[in-house]
């Protein structure tokens, strides 16, 4: 080891020069290592500093990040409050705008609220529905008078009006024909016309059960049929079959009969001389209401003529009845006939025979023209009774005729023979003619009497021509165009409808007529009594009212007034004396008093300011003006008035209420009608909306589209505006439509138009909803109407068509289209450029039923059948404001902003 050691040692010294290098190097080396290492430990600090200094950085980023978004939200925030409270700001300038016009409207309206005080105690009493004034006695016992005394009778020296004052709604008191007999014995009213008229008179509002009220006292003599033979009694009894002294012993007659009526009506026996059942009878005063009178029997002016029972007890005849088009038949004219009995006695006239001779050569010469002229008939008729009277008595059976009616253009009638005014045959013949639409041509007119000529104007409805112009009949048979020869026919069927048709329109026209006669206004038309869905206890919850509608705030409609419903029953004793021709001939109601008509006439223009201003807005007070002035005063040719509007809604009360959210502060709006026609009541905790005026909601009789012209008697203005519940339209469109309908009030005013379209290929018409530039409809889910409408469709209007209405679902508005044109014929006033509805997302609507458009077609044209024709009538024209489009100065408004 030691060796080892020694070796060691030597070779350390044995190298010592190269000993000193090698340090050195070392040491640098390890210099160099603890540099390393240094500079390693300096590197890992600063990385250590550079990821701290980094994640210090991420960490502020993150910071400023979620405070550059805290502060981006806050500004989010502050932008929409202030953008909130600029919507606020412009709602509040527009509220504040439309409470200045409030305050306006409500400022104009107290002023005519004064003005209207002020007329009411300058004016006179206003006419209302009368105080029923009647007798209270019977008939005094006066003495019998003569025949002579008897032919001489006028209204004037044989009627007493002291029982019939004006006011007294013509009460009239039947007698039973059971208990007060006045037939011979053998004899006996026909069973179908006795029971018939009991049933009828019976429900008729003019008669009484007490006779000391009575007007008059109806008796009924006829028709009398015999039903037993006396084989002791001799034959001229079967001619007379009244018994005089039963007639005079009526508890009631007075002594002389005056005011009692003897109703001899012909059903069965036409050719029998009991049509003239009181020929050469002493009837005193009474007056004679039958079909036969000769010359020296009837008194014009105090008997009355009427065509014989033909038709059934009541109800729908439209039927019976042939299509008023095409305007010219088969033949032109017809005749079938054949003069029986003929006798040795019966004296010929020249001009009668040249007559017939005439005709004969007419339909024997060279003409184009058919006709069907028989003046035998062939078969021949049956034989008729010993009594019956020389007349043309009627061929063939009553289809055969009919038939032949219809194939005819006009229809000859021929006058009785032996100084008759009329004859129970010649007025059958004139029945059957009307009902076929064949034009009666009248020959000999001005020797007869025709039925009702009081008060049916019969040159609208036939030919009337005397004998000494046969030559000239073919000549003026084919002057007659295809408009007159419609308007005949027309003018025929509504005659034939509303006064002949059937017992019951015989027994009223009777009655109206003698009424008319004495100047005594008509029995009120019955309205429909609502019956409110809530009962009396029951206090429907209020919501506040609307804010924030669509209605422009500068601009105003009109002003807000006091509830003012449309004055009734003003001219009662007025337009039975100065329009008795056209409600009987024009309208063909005269059995009825309304309390206003569409009809009623406007006041000349000065009237307005001079002695006749009373309820008389004018614009500018006549000066005139533009949308300021014109917002102030409702102008026109009427009286100031409001409108109620009816809505008919179906368990759909979001709709509803949405719809009547929009009506607040509505001007001229006097009242709201909600017809619910659901068998549901409305929801217990709805809130109805305040909207300024009243709101009832009424139940429908049934679940019908028909309630929506029901005229209820809580409508209480003669402008009606007929609405959807799911309909939206603007309160610019609702006044701009009344104060067109204002002017327009014989007609259906409103928004949506469709027109009926021809199919050629199946000769139909279609309902047609697409855009036109003609329209010939309007319809009720926004329109206005008069009230009278109403009353006409729900009494007068034929029931099928209600029928077909309740079938289909569908219609009513069709059908109402239908009605004003028939009545009026004029086409309807659309308003705006609008052509639809525009629906608010309801689904439940009948207008989206899969058959609705096809139900429509069927409507269109089952409807043109019950009239006979379609009255529709097309219209190019549409109204919008008068300085609709027009520009003006800018100190001054429009009528309205946008319609």
């Amino acid at each position: 080891m030691a060796s080892y050691g020694d070796d060691y040692q030597q070779l350390d010294s044995s190298s010592e020069e190269e000993k000193s290098p090698v340090v050195a190097k070392n040491d640098w080396i390890g210099h160099c290592r603890r540099n390393i290492f240094a500079l390693l430990l300096m590197l890992l600090f600063l990385v250590s500093c550079l990821v701290y200094r980094m994640n210090r950085a991420h960490q502020v980023k993150l910071d400023l990040s979620v405070e550059a978004t805290r502060l981006e939200s806050h500004i989010h925030k502050l932008q929409w409050g202030i953008g909130q409270y600029q919507r606020e700001l412009v709602n509040l300038q527009k509220e504040r705008l439309r409470e200045q016009n409030t305050l306006e409207q409500l400022k104009i309206g107290v002023k005519q609220a004064q003005e209207a005080q002020q007329e009411a105690v300058r004016d006179t009493p206003k006419i209302t529905l009368p105080l029923t004034l009647q007798a209270n006695s019977l008939p005094k016992k006066m003495n019998t008078v003569s025949t002579g005394v008897a032919a001489t009778c006028a209204m004037h020296n044989c009627f007493d009006h002291s029982r019939c004052s004006l006011t007294s709604g013509f009460p009239v008191y039947l007698y039973d024909p059971d208990e007060h007999c006045v037939q011979k014995s053998g004899y006996d009213i026909d069973e179908f016309l006795k029971t018939t008229l009991i049933q009828i008179l019976g429900s008729n509002a003019h008669i009484v059960t007490d006779p000391t009220q009575a007007c008059i006292f109806l008796v009924v003599v006829g028709e009398a049929l015999l039903v037993k033979q006396q084989p002791t009694a001799p034959s001229h009894t079967r001619d007379f079959p009244i018994d005089m002294q039963k007639l005079y012993n009526l508890p009631y007659w007075g002594g002389d009969g005056r005011n009692h009526v003897l109703l001899n009506l012909a059903r069965r026996d036409l050719s029998s001389r009991r049509t003239n059942a009181l020929l050469q009878q002493n009837t005193m005063r009474a007056i004679v209401v039958q079909s036969a009178f000769e010359m020296n029997q009837f008194r014009p002016g105090y008997d009355l003529i009427v065509p014989p029972i033909l038709g059934p007890s009541g109800g729908d005849v439209w039927q019976e009845c042939a299509s008023m088009v095409p305007a010219r038949r088969k033949y032109l004219i017809s005749f079938q006939g054949e003069m029986r009995p003929r006798t040795e006695s019966q004296a010929t006239n020249p001009l009668d025979d040249f007559i017939l001779e005439h005709l004969t050569d007419m339909s024997k010469g060279p003409t184009q023209d058919q006709f069907e002229l028989q003046f035998q008939c062939v078969p021949a008729t049956e034989q008729q009774e010993a009594d019956s009277m020389s007349d043309w008595t009627l061929c063939g059976s009553d289809s055969s005729r009919k038939q032949l009616l219809k194939d005819s253009t006009f229809a000859l009638i021929l006058p009785p023979l032996n100084g008759r005014v009329a004859s129970t045959l010649m007025l059958a013949r004139l029945y059957e003619a009307l009902r076929s639409g064949a034009i009666p041509v009248i020959l000999g007119a001005d020797e007869l009497r025709l039925p009702y000529a009081e008060t049916l104007d019969w040159r609208r409805a036939a030919l009337l021509m005397p004998k000494a112009r046969i030559t000239e009949l073919h000549f003026l048979l084919r002057a007659v165009q295809d408009a007159d020869l419609l308007l005949l026919r027309r003018q025929g069927r509504l005659i034939w409808e509303r006064y002949l048709s059937s017992v019951q329109a015989t027994v009223d026209t009777v009655i109206a007529s003698l009424r008319d006669r004495l100047g005594i206004p008509p029995r009120p038309v019955p309205p429909v009594v609502a019956q409110s869905v809530f009962n009396s206890t029951f206090i429907p919850l209020k919501s506040d009212p609307p804010v924030g509608l669509d209605t422009e705030p500068e601009e105003s409609l009109g002003p807000i007034e006091p509830p003012y419903p449309s004055p009734a029953f003003r001219r009662n004793y007025t337009i039975l004396r100065m329009q008795s021709k056209e409600a009987w001939n024009d309208w063909v109601d005269p059995f009825y008093m309304y309390p206003q008509l569409p009809f009623d006439p406007a006041l000349p223009s000065e009237a307005k300011f001079i002695g006749s201003h009373a309820e008389f807005r004018p614009i500018g007070k006549g000066i005139g003006g533009a949308g300021k002035e014109f917002s102030e005063a409702l102008g026109g040719n009427y009286p100031r008035e409001q409108f109620t509007i009816v809505i008919l809604s179906y368990d759909r009360e979001h709709a509803l209420l949405g719809s009547l959210r929009r009506l607040y502060r509505l001007p001229y709006l006097y009242k709201v009608v909600v017809v619910w026609n659901s068998p549901k009541s409305p929801q217990i905790k709805l809130r109805w909306p305040e909207i300024g005026v009243p709101v009832e909601v009424v139940r429908g009789q049934r679940n019908s589209l028909n309630n929506r012209f029901l005229p209820l008697d809580v409508i209480e203005t003669e402008a009606v505006l007929s609405m959807d519940d799911d309909v939206q339209i603007g309160q610019d469109e609702i006044v701009f439509g009344f104060r067109v309908w204002r002017e327009h009030r014989d007609r259906i005013v409103g928004l949506p138009g469709r027109h009926h379209a021809w199919d050629a290929v199946s000769s139909t018409w279609r309902y047609n909803y697409s855009c036109s530039c003609e329209l010939s409809m309007v319809l009720t889910g926004a329109a206005f109407l008069h009230k009278y409408y109403m009353y006409r469709y729900t009494y007068h209007m034929p029931p099928a068509i209600r029928d077909k209405v309740d079938e289909y679902m569908n219609c009513e508005d069709i059908a109402m289209n239908f009605l004003v044109a028939h009545i009026t014929r004029r086409p309807p006033v659309k308003i705006t450029s609008r052509w639809s509805f525009r629906r608010r997302g309801i689904k439940s609507s009948l207008s989206q039923r899969p058959k609705h458009l096809e139900d429509r077609h069927k409507c269109i044209n089952f409807f043109s059948q019950v009239f006979g024709y379609t009255p529709l009538l097309n219209t190019q024209y549409r109204a919008d404001s008068v300085l609709f489009k027009t520009h003006i100065s800018q100190d001054r408004k429009k009528c309205f902003k946008y319609v």
